[in-house]
């Protein structure tokens, strides 16, 4: 079975309830909004993320002759509705803020128009999906803010929770402004530039420090990145001078090294000094080791001659916010909206758009959420993206990587900043509220 596309990667209760509709002839259209309902404390926006892996699980999600025999050999469910499984395709309409987009609370990130047992089944895989990638997108843009022009590689895939979600982390981090990743799997099927040095046991395995580099220049001419933290980081910078007079004459040169434990401002400063009073200005410094957006924001405010920064564990599982407050919930059915009532998690009915203003700076001003025909001043962030189950575009990741970048700089300063301040302005549009009022006195 394919995890990637398996319809069977979801919860129980999806195809409880797809037996009920089927029993029923439940077969109108609905409509679902994919949404995140408040912030965690610590963060001011999101970006979206995760909308291509999203339309891929769509167009090719399918029952296999397997999964149905499994499904029947359960006893959970009737012969005929498993039978009618077997012709089970996605054909509706999405509509979704394209990747980059920044966006906040109470805001459909996506929406999925189809009929019921079509909308309901994917549920599941979709709050996986887009909470996965926009988790991760948000939480790299914060170090794309706090560390312009600074080069910044995702190095989490080792501690990563599971082989999709390291491969999702590196994408998402190279789509919110990530240089690249280390993991090859990402640069392979998405065209993220791929980087990466060498370990401690390189160096280990060698019998002594200056032959590790040596032997490495050699086998990576084009790449010399030598770590240099394995015994005295100090004496190991020293030896990288030496090494880079011998190199030179081979026309290899040391193009950076790399601190992975201690003090990296302060080692950063000293490797610094003893690089260029050895005449390896052109060398740069890398730094790794248990970094996220708070650590750069402290290494760059002390001055740390650092150029560039691999971040691994605490980006791939976002360690200090690790999942979204999100949902997938019904807006409407058979051509009435619905809404959920409940305590602390009551929806807003009906299809919606989001219209957002900007000041004269260009900077984002404040967002408006109402029903789809309720026209707002300011530019409309929902677009369609699949009709009929067939995507219209297939945007490169570049793309939305530019949209990201773009989204970025026109962030409020404070956002911008990751400073305390006000929450970012979302109106819900009196229509909206209306229509809510109305959908509560049905009840």
């Amino acid at each position: 079975m394919n995890s990637e596309t398996s319809l069977l990667l979801t919860d129980l209760y999806q195809l409880t309830m797809l037996q009920g509709y089927f029993e029923r002839g439940m077969n109108e259209t609905a409509v679902f909004e994919f949404f995140v309902r408040k912030l965690r404390p610590g963060r001011g926006f999101l970006m979206a993320a995760g909308v291509e892996q999203a339309l891929d699980f769509l167009e090719q999600a399918r029952f296999t002759a397997e999964e149905l025999q499994w499904l029947r050999s359960t006893k959970r469910f009737s012969d005929g509705f498993v039978d009618w499984l077997a012709d089970w395709r996605f054909e509706g309409e999405v509509y979704a803020m394209p990747e980059g987009t920044v966006c906040f609370p109470n805001e459909p990130l996506l929406r999925v128009v189809a009929p019921m047992p079509q909308a309901q089944l994917v549920e599941t895989r979709l709050i996986n999906l887009l909470n996965f990638q926009t988790l991760i997108a948000s939480k790299a843009a914060r170090s794309v803010l706090v560390a312009p022009g600074k080069l910044l590689v995702d190095f989490g895939l080792r501690r990563a929770h599971g082989a999709e979600a390291g491969l999702l982390a590196a994408r998402a981090a190279y789509l919110a402004g990530f240089s690249g990743s280390s993991t090859v799997l990402a640069s392979a099927r998405f065209g993220v530039p791929a980087f990466g040095t060498m370990a401690h046991s390189f160096v280990q395995a060698h019998d002594s420090e200056i032959d590790s580099f040596r032997s490495f220049a050699h086998a990576q001419p084009d790449n010399v990145v030598l770590l240099i933290d394995t015994y005295d980081t100090e004496a190991a910078a020293h030896k990288v001078v030496e090494l880079g007079h011998e190199l030179a004459g081979e026309g290899i040169a040391i193009k950076g090294v790399r601190l992975d434990s201690g003090d990296l401002g302060e080692l950063a400063r000293r490797v610094r000094r003893i690089l260029d009073d050895g005449g390896l200005q052109a060398t740069t410094i890398f730094a790794s080791g248990d970094l996220d957006e708070y650590r750069l924001r402290e290494l760059l405010a002390r001055g740390a001659p650092i150029d560039g920064f691999g971040i691994g564990t605490r980006l791939d599982t976002s360690a200090d916010v690790p999942y979204l407050d999100c949902a997938y919930k019904l807006q409407e059915y058979a051509s009435k909206p619905r809404r959920k009532r409940s305590i602390g998690k009551a929806t807003w009915p009906g299809r919606k758009q989001v219209w957002r203003s900007y000041d004269e700076q260009g900077r984002m001003a404040g967002d408006v959420v109402s029903l789809e025909d309720d026209h707002q001043m300011g530019e409309p962030l929902l677009v369609p993206v699949m009709r009929g189950g067939r995507r219209l575009t297939q945007p490169a990741l570049e793309e939305a990587r530019r949209d990201a970048a773009d989204n970025l700089g026109k962030l409020p300063v404070h956002l911008a900043l990751l400073e305390e301040g006000p929450a970012y302005p979302v109106e819900i549009a009196p229509a909206l509220q209306q229509l809510a009022g109305a959908v509560d006195a049905q009840k």
